[in-house]
């Protein structure tokens, strides 16, 4: 069994969801590090259900090889700069959108094209998807730095972002909510905080760190994370919840675990001891995942699981996406 196939593989519960699909389903930035996954999620669905509808993937597809391994699973790809207004209005028809745009690492070099990203994009796409469901990611730096005592911020918590890319993405928010309420435009908005798989991810940071000697920083000591598998699930699932104005979900698991505790745990499966610099502060970024686990149940995936996979993964030399997700920085510069 290949980690793609596990990691998109469906759940009964996805499937009683997804029968209501009414026709295309199009996923837009969805040659990222989740979009591939994501998608072939929804194909494997919509075969199973026995349904005609098409997967449309979208994106700039500067990996070709993401689009030729998606376009073998069945699913259909468009290239497409979403930077381009009439590129975007050219696309296909869909009754139901998963949104999966966004920039954060290079901001602190380009603020412009990431406040572009993030707040120009989400305009365009909702204006050329007035009548359809949308379901966006954003993300749980939406929200400020709280104490490590508490559950961290529900959805109800006033957003406070820190730094640029924070920002951005709360205007992305703003902006799809805006053209929810004005088109009523049923959306739901996810605040991811941090999808993990084995190779990349919050986990996979704390593993190579580990394996190679490196000192672990533990100033931001808390985080919360979900396997990616679930978290594409729920995205899936949270098209049924679209509403007007939006629905506001924070997609983690819970409790938030302590980064120390993490490192030794990686450090007892490589036999190695683990290093560790700076003190834990008194606040970090965190969500409550109150509410997706009232709706949806807790995600299946315990952090035991997600631990194993991950150092089994890293210790037979499993590849790496190269892209650290350099959680531990509290100033929201990336």
């Amino acid at each position: 069994m290949s980690l793609d196939e596990e990691l998109s593989r469906p759940t009964p519960a996805l499937l009683h969801d997804l029968r209501s699909l009414e026709g295309p389903l199009i996923i837009l930035g969805a040659g990222g590090k989740m979009g591939p996954t994501l998608a072939r999620m929804a194909r494997r669905s919509l075969a199973q259900l026995g349904l005609s509808h098409e997967v449309i993937a979208v994106s700039r597809f500067s990996d070709g090889t993401v689009r030729s391994a998606l376009e073998e699973q069945g699913v259909r790809t468009v290239a497409c700069d979403l930077f381009e207004r009439a590129a975007v209005h050219a696309l296909p028809d869909a009754p139901d959108v998963v949104y999966m745009v966004g920039q954060k690492f290079g901001t602190s070099e380009d603020a412009g094209r990431t406040w572009a990203a993030n707040a120009y994009v989400p305009g365009v796409v909702a204006e050329r998807y007035r009548g359809s469901r949308i379901v966006a990611f954003s993300t749980g730096n939406v929200y400020p730095l709280t104490p490590v005592a508490g559950e961290g911020p529900d959805e109800a918590t006033t957003p406070g972002p820190v730094g640029e890319y924070a920002q951005s993405a709360l205007a992305r928010e703003r902006v799809l909510e805006f053209f929810s309420r004005r088109h009523q435009t049923r959306m739901a908005i996810l605040r991811l905080n941090y999808a993990v798989e084995p190779r990349y991810g919050v986990l996979r940071d704390l593993a190579d760190q580990v394996q190679a000697g490196v000192p672990v920083d533990v100033a931001m000591g808390w985080v919360n994370v979900i396997w990616q598998r679930d978290a594409n699930e729920i995205a899936l699932r949270c098209l049924g919840r679209c509403q007007t104005p939006p629905f506001i979900l924070n997609v983690t698991g819970r409790p938030a675990l302590r980064v120390r505790w993490l490192a030794e745990q990686f450090a007892r499966r490589f036999g190695v001891d683990a290093r560790f610099r700076g003190e834990e502060a008194a606040t970090a970024l965190l969500s409550n995942a109150r509410l997706l686990e009232q709706l949806f149940g807790p995600p299946p995936t315990g952090v035991d699981e997600m631990i194993d996979r991950v150092a089994e993964w890293v210790k037979t030399g499993g590849e790496s996406l190269g892209k650290p997700t350099h959680f531990e920085m509290r100033e929201g510069r990336y």
